[in-house]
């Protein structure tokens, strides 16, 4: 964070606050740079809310629940419908944005929004996804439904790797089940995710039902804490991720917490090996490695261990450029302080001693030298105890271990305390049926490398990848934005009432 220089005199674009249907200027005296990460340019400044913004947001949402939850389910989805057309419209100019502040490539850009532009039209759905239950005539003639309605007000809190797709995991969902909400973006890169958050009020988002604050700590702590804050949805670090599902649980509130990862690839020697080899290099690198998904950890079965030399190949063929720049396959990291920890964890697995296959800490971008890359880096002769296998490095920096069998494969993944995904490359469907019922992670991919589900299912990381009984997105995040209520009825007609009944039976 910088607040030496008046933010007005830097002449460049602020996040706005979107408290009650308008945007407005913070009035925080603490102010943060957003930075290119290709060039280190600031492009633009991020208030920290103060305490009377994020209460003034929180009670706009509060305010506007009242009407919002009894606006009819056609009527909320018919927002959504548009929303999807305006996200789509404007993909290509929101991708940019995204590019300039975050540093993935263009065309992964365009996927980020993309991703979540498809949990956008389930949100379409919501007519079918929030129905109840019925059942007539359980007793005599008493019938029992349920009902799923809002629970209130709604946060959420978004990391700076997927500031397209994450918000959009949270806030459409929330709203069109008739909550409101209040999101804090990543205060590193708020730009693009506020460019989706003004298609929403075009669309007809009424005023005080989307809400957005910026800021820290101090912001995240207020939305664990305020009494009138129902529901947080988060998705970060384990380190953040266990702090808000602490506090907020602590304070009544329903956390979904999706956190940290260590992805493992098991690779058997009868995969189709080009294909494998393509998929590996793709997950471990793809925007610089900083997905939750990215697939770390490569497990070289048997004979399969002979790919090594293919696979470090494959990873020097990847040009690092500029994300904006054509052809460019692994961009800059978020941040200085990302490259020194990525680099210095490098500089762990070689004092611990595994082998440094590639080495990507001195690439040299022409035109781009202060930018924050970091070249795809492999490292073999990897053990369990190393920190470059027990951390979660985040970032362009693929660990590979070799075992005998899979099931020791197995074991070795199961060992691991994280389970966000985890990829199996073979042709047995054996193989296959086996590794998928014994493996302990919540997202399993066959010949998959990056196994995050469509809409219509759930993200479901699992163990130390997750706090909270339900993921977002799909049937689980319906339940998680709306509270089920039974009812119990019996109409009488005309027929002469019958004597008192004491029982708990109902007749």
């Amino acid at each position: 964070m910088n607040s030496a220089v008046p933010h007005a005199t830097l002449q460049l674009p602020t996040a706005k606050l979107l408290i009650d249907g308008k945007f407005v200027e913070s009035d925080s005296n603490q102010w943060g740079n957003v930075v290119n990460p290709a060039t280190q340019q600031v492009i633009g400044r991020v208030p920290f809310a103060t305490v009377e913004e994020v209460d003034a947001a929180i009670a706009s949402a509060q305010r506007a629940f009242l009407a919002w939850r009894n606006t009819p389910l056609g009527a909320r989805l018919r927002v959504m419908l548009k929303f999807q057309d305006l996200v789509r419209r404007n993909m290509e100019r929101i991708a940019r944005t995204l590019t300039a502040e975050q540093g993935k490539t263009l065309p992964d850009a365009q996927g980020d929004i993309f991703r979540g532009l498809e949990v956008v039209e389930h949100a379409c759905s919501v007519g079918t996804l929030q129905m109840g239950e019925f059942a007539e005539n359980v007793a005599g003639g008493v019938d029992t439904y349920t009902l799923r309605q809002p629970i209130g007000v709604c946060a959420g809190i978004t990391p700076f790797n997927f500031p397209g797709m994450i918000p959009l995991w949270m806030f459409p969902m929330a709203i069109v089940c008739g909550n409101t909400f209040v999101l804090k973006p990543s205060e590193q890169d708020p730009l693009s995710t506020m460019e989706l958050v003004e298609l929403a009020m075009e669309a007809g988002v009424p005023p005080g039902v989307l809400n957005v604050v910026h800021g820290g700590k101090t912001v995240v702590d207020m939305l664990c804490t305020h009494p009138d804050v129902k529901a947080i949805s988060f998705v970060g670090s384990t380190h953040v991720g266990t702090h808000v599902y602490n506090l907020g649980s602590k304070h009544g509130k329903r956390v979904q917490s999706m956190m940290g990862a260590k992805n493992h690839a098991v690779v058997l020697p009868d995969a189709n090996r080009q294909q494998t080899l393509n998929a590996l290099v793709g997950a471990g690198f793809g925007a610089a490695g900083q997905r939750c998904m990215a697939t770390s950890v490569v497990v070289l079965v048997g004979q399969s261990r002979d790919w090594l030399p293919e696979l470090v190949a494959k990873a020097k063929l990847l040009k690092v450029n500029a994300g904006h720049e054509p052809g460019t396959d692994v961009g800059p990291v978020m941040s200085k302080a990302a490259h020194a920890r990525i680099t210095g964890l490098i500089e762990e697995g070689v004092q611990a001693g595994a082998a440094l296959l590639l080495d990507g800490r001195n690439v040299k971008v022409p035109g781009y030298e202060n930018g924050n890359f970091v070249g795809p880096t492999i490292f073999s002769g990897v053990s369990p105890d190393m920190s470059i296998y027990t951390q979660e490095i985040f970032g362009p920096v693929v660990v590979v271990l070799e075992v005998d069998t899979l099931d020791e494969a197995i074991a070795l993944v199961n060992r691991n305390p994280m389970g966000n995904g985890v990829g199996l490359f073979t042709q047995s469907g054996a193989a296959a049926r086996k590794f998928q019922s014994e493996i302990d992670v919540g997202q399993v991919g066959i010949n998959i490398p990056i196994p995050v589900p469509v809409p219509y299912f759930s993200f479901t990381g699992s163990r130390g990848s997750k706090l909270g009984d339900l993921g977002p997105y799909g049937k689980q995040v319906v339940q998680f934005y709306t509270q089920t209520k039974t009812v119990t009825a019996r109409w009488f007609d005309d027929t002469p009432a019958e004597g008192v009944n004491t029982t708990i039976a109902l007749r």
